[in-house]
């Protein structure tokens, strides 16, 4: 690893500086070029039903993290990007690379992250984040704003994804990296603006790399690109985005689960127990377009649709241990062949009223159709005996052959079909030169499932087809310029549950109304300059079903329990001083259980949520250098394991360091990046979030990353 490192560092950053040392760097092109590559977190985001709005202007709280920290950080996947974000940690699903995000101790599914503000488009399981120019995170439900999220989540919050377009300056850039042990890539960025008053605007950009990362024996590959085709006159603006994704891992470290009362000391940090026949193969085709015509000075009308045909592959693994002390474990594996079909569509009208007393009116609809054809073949061997395996010392194991067949693998068929319909209404309505903003709203929610027998040749198996409402209330109040209080109610929604098929059931196979989770928050924001500080408190009420007895041998399925979390957030970005940048904040979540069945662990934490998270990451520009220096520290609070709360994870610290330094060569502006993410190469267990099982997901090894880019 030292060598391919020491080689890589002596590629990216001998040749272009031998260039630099026979001219003069003109100090203009270097200040200018620092400050373009500067990180930046930014109030305000993507909406929905309200549109893009600056975050002192609404009664929640949203962030946006731009795309030169991407291109400083070198994050292979979007859960490296959120690392940035104090009130958001990443968890993996079972045994595959499928991340999923918690915020405010719920989970966000990457079937449920959104790409410019429409659900079911972005590449799913993993999003590789070179295509993107924003990444913008909502804190909080958003069922008014959105709609419910198809895959079930977004209870605690939102992630929204907006692809790279063209803006007045011209960019040509190429960008080479290296991650350890020996991941190589490079990226292209092309961005052009042209045409009577910059009419058209055109933008590609690329990336491609490939080879081992630092988990030992752990390869990934990752392709993408992305095009945006944009026109514009002085009412009428017309976007066209398309992408196109494929990603491979080959022995991912998989999740421990724990088939043992007491949990297994952490392994060396790079250390893998996963097999090496264990990969994932993802490739995602997608595109949005968008129409937005000015009704006049005051009013806006808005459609846009998009479409997505994925298909993914694996052998994922599993290893169950069961002998903490000595790490022996039970290993088994899971194929799965999985094609999805989503399309989503939006239009609304946006109408502005007013002057002493204003009015901001949305009114709108959206349509989501997603169809999953999927199989599956639990390859555990005879008896579903799996195979002898260890945490500490993992042998290579032979595949176990089948035990379980579900669908047809070779081609498989719909096992579910989704449609959801909605239309929404709102009016913000401002008083005194809008420094207090009500917003009251509606929005109308269709949740319609159809599901497939895996076993019958997929003939129809059951339908879902519930309605509901979900209102918001919000309130703005900023006694002075730069300073907003805010509060709000909103709820969360999700497909309500099915009582189980049981004759000792009354109301066995009853299907429920979609669940509503009621979230409070109150809180303010002060803006300095470019500084940005937001605090918030909040309460968020997740209705659980269970059955309970009502006699006589019978029992009766409900929404009888509750999951209450409440918290604060405080976050703190931008720049206190000039050259100066942080990114920072905490977070404090209270995750209980509440009417549980029988009593039992009521009161209990919920699993795998942090009783609190910080980050402090922190850029300074030393002047007149060209120099960046970089660090981050993140830490994570304990975790309840499982239910019962008998087990939990302590809580951790990491700590990444880096530098950036700028110059010129040929009067074009070269960087040269260097990190080193978990510095002291600390063995940790992550997460304990998991919704089927007592599981633990390890932190990253030291990693190491390097990169050079050139803008001409």
């Amino acid at each position: 690893m030292k060598r391919s490192f020491l080689l890589a560092a002596t590629a990216l950053a001998g040749a272009p500086f031998s260039s630099a040392i026979a001219q003069t760097a003109p100090g203009e092109i270097v200040v200018t070029a620092q400050r373009t590559n500067a990180t930046a977190v930014t109030g305000e985001g993507d909406l929905g039903a309200l549109g893009n709005q600056k975050a002192e202007n609404v009664p929640f709280t949203v962030r946006s993290y731009n795309e030169a920290i991407i291109l400083n950080q070198q994050p292979q996947t979007l859960g490296q990007v959120l690392e940035n974000d104090p009130t958001v940690r990443t968890s993996y699903g079972f045994g595959n690379a499928a991340e999923q995000f918690v915020i405010r101790g719920f989970a966000l599914y990457g079937d449920d992250v959104g790409l410019n503000g429409l659900y079911g488009i972005a590449p799913r399981q993993l999003i590789a984040p070179e295509l993107f120019e924003s990444v913008q995170v909502l804190n909080g439900a958003s069922a008014f704003l959105n709609g419910a999220a198809p895959g079930g989540s977004s209870v605690g919050g939102a992630v929204n994804l907006q692809l790279k377009r063209a803006h007045g300056k011209p960019l040509n850039r190429v960008t080479l990296g290296y991650t350890s042990d020996a991941h190589f890539g490079g990226s292209v960025d092309i961005s052009r603006r042209f045409g009577e008053g910059d009419a058209f605007g055109v933008r590609i950009n690329g990336a491609f790399r490939s080879g081992d990362v630092s988990v030992d024996g752990e390869f990934r590959r990752t392709a993408a690109l992305g095009a945006a085709f944009d026109w514009r006159d002085d009412n009428t603006r017309l976007f066209l985005d398309l992408g196109y994704q494929k990603v491979e891992v080959k022995g991912l470290r998989p999740k421990v689960t724990l088939g043992t009362t007491t949990k297994p000391a952490v392994p060396a940090a790079d250390a893998n127990y996963a097999q090496p026949w264990t990969y994932t193969t993802l490739r995602d085709v997608f595109g949005v377009v968008r129409f937005e015509q000015d009704l006049g000075e005051h009013a806006m009308f808005y459609a846009t649709g998009g479409a997505r045909d994925g298909s993914e592959e694996g052998i994922y693994g599993g290893i169950t241990v069961t002998n903490a002390s000595t790490g022996a474990a039970n290993g088994n594996a899971l194929y799965v062949p999985r094609t999805d079909n989503n399309e989503a569509v939006e239009a609304g009208l946006r109408v502005k009223l007013g002057s002493a007393v204003t009015q901001e009116i949305n009114f709108g609809g959206s349509a989501i159709w997603q169809v999953n054809r999927n199989a599956f073949d639990f390859l555990y061997g005879p008896g579903f005996a799996g195979f002898a395996t260890n945490l500490y010392n993992t042998p290579s194991a032979a595949i176990p052959s089948s035990a379980f067949v579900g669908g047809n693998l070779n081609n498989p068929f719909p096992v579910s079909r989704t449609r959801l319909l909605s239309a929404f209404a709102s009016d913000t309505i401002g008083f005194w030169d809008n420094r207090v903003l009500m917003t009251g709203g509606l929005r109308l929610q269709d949740i319609q499932v159809k599901s497939y027998n895996y076993y019958n040749g997929g003939a129809l198996d059951g339908t879902y087809s519930k309605s509901a409402a979900t209102p918001v209330v919000g309130l703005v109040v900023k006694p002075v310029p730069g300073f907003s209080l805010f509060a709000n109610r909103i709820e969360a929604l999700q497909q309500g549950p099915s009582a189980p098929i049981d004759a000792t059931v009354v109301n066995s196979g009853a299907v429920f109304a979609p669940i509503k989770s009621t979230q409070y928050e109150v809180g303010g924001k002060l803006r300095v300059g470019t500084f940005d500080i937001g605090l918030s408190l909040f309460r968020i009420d997740l209705p659980v079903g269970y059955s309970v007895d009502i006699g006589g041998g019978k029992k009766r399925f409900g929404l009888f329990g509750q999951q209450r979390n409440e918290g604060v957030e405080f976050t703190i970005n931008g720049e206190p001083v000039k050259g100066v940048r942080l990114i920072g904040g905490a977070s404090v979540v209270d995750a209980k259980l509440k009417r549980t069945s029988g009593g039992v662990n009521e009161g209990n934490r919920a699993v795998g949520v942090p009783e609190w998270t910080a980050n402090a990451g922190l850029e300074w520009d030393v002047a007149a250098t060209g120099l960046t220096l970089t660090g981050r520290v993140m830490h994570t609070g304990k975790q309840a394991v499982n239910v019962a709360n008998t087990l939990e994870i302590p809580g951790w610290t990491r700590f990444d360091l880096g530098a950036r330094y700028v110059f010129v060569a040929a009067d074009k502006p070269v960087t040269l990046r260097f990190t080193v993410d978990n510095v002291a190469n600390k063995r940790y267990w992550a997460s304990a979030f998991d919704v089927f099982s007592a599981a633990l997901l390890q932190g990253q090894p030291r990693t190491f990353k390097a990169s050079a880019s050139i803008d001409f």
